[in-house]
């Protein structure tokens, strides 16, 4: 199997005749913080794989900020649509951490689909542990602090990057999480006077995991299962 396709968990997990079938039409393609991958209300006719990086997946509402329910790694994908008969979507895909992806085009989908390969159980076992991501994080807002909220988005982040760091403004998570920019620094101020991370100009720097997952509620814990439950993830986290 290809090296880029073994980076992302959904196609490292086909066999080796499915994996050398789509390698030809899969285009690489650059993760760039702010790009928009998926526009709400368009029909999608490709889907990406990211093999780095991290998007989130924004409810758009008129008038108002879009507020993202979902974030997006290696372990799954953006575009639906190809999967589910091309429909549009109320959802937009933002790139918020910078990686790469590999692109695959709708009829390609299509035509391993019709072949009866394993792409479409595995993405369709995705876009279940989604929507349970989607379906905790509208209960998540609703229950629980802001300071939770924001231990749950870290984690969630973090499980999608290599290493310990993630490079994203205050503003950047209170825009997110749709809440005021001010909780989310008094919720960052409070983890870092605790130990639990370090915080300088735009990068959090992770010093106790065990620390960050005792200060979520039991959302992050719920997602996490799930994920683990329906999806081929190597290792411990998405």
């Amino acid at each position: 199997m290809p090296a880029s396709l073994a980076a992302n968990h959904l196609l490292a997990a086909l066999d080796s005749l499915e994996a050398a079938r789509l390698s030809p039409a899969l285009e690489r393609v650059e993760l760039r913080v702010g790009d928009v991958l998926d526009e709400a209300g368009r029909g999608q006719d490709s889907t990406v794989f990211p093999t780095s990086g991290v998007l989130s997946i924004n409810y758009v509402v008129a008038g108002g900020a879009p507020t993202a329910v979902a974030l997006v790694g290696r372990e799954g994908l953006v575009g639906i649509g190809p999967f589910m008969s091309g429909a549009s979507t109320l959802m937009q895909s933002v790139v918020v951490c910078e990686g790469e992806g590999l692109r695959l085009r709708g009829d390609a989908i299509a035509r391993e689909r019709a072949l009866g390969g394993r792409l479409a159980t595995l993405a369709l076992g995705y876009i279940q542990a989604l929507t349970t991501q989607m379906a905790q994080t509208a209960v998540c807002n609703r229950r629980h602090t802001v300071q939770q909220q924001v231990c749950r988005w870290l984690l969630l982040a973090l499980d999608r990057l290599d290493g310990a760091a993630l490079r994203m403004t205050q503003e950047q998570i209170a825009q997110l999480m749709g809440v005021r920019r001010e909780g989310v620094t008094e919720a960052a101020g409070r983890l870092q006077d605790a130990g639990v991370i370090r915080y300088s100009r735009g990068l959090i720097h992770l010093l106790d995991r065990d620390g960050l997952e005792a200060g979520a509620c039991e959302c992050y814990g719920v997602v996490r299962r799930e994920y683990l439950r329906l999806l081929p993830l190597r290792g411990a986290k998405p």
